[in-house]
């Protein structure tokens, strides 16, 4: 099969794949759209040392599983877990000790013509909502992944870092929970997306220091967490949604001394992402910036790094 293969930082589309055998408890999934995402870049950097085939947010028919899900258009969490370490067995399998990442951690990801997963990872994707929206569903439960973590009340003033594709889902799903949202960003065309959902957003440079409860980071660079950092009052907390290709530099006095949590927040709970996406509250085809086919899929590489971008998808089948 064709599919996207990183090795050694450099990306290539290969056509010697072997179709991949579900082992027992997992099934083959035929891949029909996926979305490059930060993460994928940050790996083609050197996030993390992965080889082999990238990509986490897809939408595919099972060809091989349960019977239930058999010809069904599915999603799938990307965690692949043991089931029997300390964090499974506590509820928290998104940190299993054991586990594969589709197309992040030893485990071949969906820029390819199929992929493996557990069957109970795999969420049948409801009639009403479109292919291409339904790719958005593993970065929009990331983002309802920061209401599992921090309290958030209507009246609480919420900032958002970045107008990119992350940002704009975090900035429509807090709104949902009432408390007032500022969103910031670089690129006014952007930001126009978000107006017209009723979200206030303004230019980055113009946010007040000290004067939010929660900062949410989403632009995955040192100048988007510094401003996060400086908008916080005492005792807010600051959310990293972005991975880094680098390390970051903090002050970690001052985070003492204001008492700032810090939390980091990944993945999140498919379910209810499905929902907003079948209810139509959160609105994602604004974020689609582009289309290209699985053989095109270095320059949809090259598309999805420059400047001003945001959703590229790939039509594998």
């Amino acid at each position: 099969m064709k599919g996207l293969w990183l090795e050694n930082k450099q990306l290539q589309l290969r056509t010697d794949i072997p179709i991949p055998e579900p082992p027992p408890g997992e099934a083959l999934v035929r891949v029909l759209r996926a979305g490059i995402c930060n993460t994928d870049l940050e790996l083609l950097r050197g996030y993390y040392p992965y080889t082999g085939i990238l990509g986490h947010e897809f939408v595919g028919v099972v060809e091989q599983g349960p019977e239930h899900l058999i010809n069904q258009r599915v999603v799938g969490e990307i965690n692949a877990v043991c089931g029997y370490c300390r964090f499974c067995r506590s509820g928290q399998p998104t940190h299993c000790e054991n586990r594969t990442v589709l197309g992040i951690v030893n485990r071949h990801g969906a820029f390819a013509e199929y992929l493996c997963l557990p069957d109970k990872n795999l969420h049948p994707v409801p009639d009403n909502v479109p292919t291409e929206v339904a790719t958005f569903t593993e970065p929009l439960a990331a983002a309802l992944e920061i209401q599992q973590q921090v309290p958030l009340h209507p009246g609480n003033q919420v900032l958002v870092i970045g107008d990119g594709k992350l940002g704009q889902l975090v900035a429509q799903t807090l709104a949902l929970t009432g408390c007032e949202i500022l969103a910031v960003g670089r690129h006014p065309e952007k930001l126009a997306h978000l107006e017209a959902r009723g979200i206030k957003t303004s230019l980055a440079d113009g946010v007040i220091d000290r004067a939010f409860d929660v900062a949410v980071e989403c632009t995955g660079n040192p100048e988007g967490f510094a401003i996060a950092r400086r908008a916080l009052r005492s005792r807010g907390t600051l959310v990293l949604k972005s991975t880094y290709a680098g390390n970051l530099s903090l002050d970690a006095s001052s985070l003492v001394v204001d008492e700032i949590t810090l939390i980091g927040s990944r993945c999140g709970p498919f379910p209810p992402a499905l929902q907003l996406l079948a209810t139509g509250q959160v609105d994602v085809q604004p974020l689609i910036h582009v289309s290209y086919s699985l053989i095109e899929g270095l320059a949809a590489f090259e598309q999805a790094q420059s400047r001003g971008v945001l959703k590229v998808l790939l039509e594998i089948s």
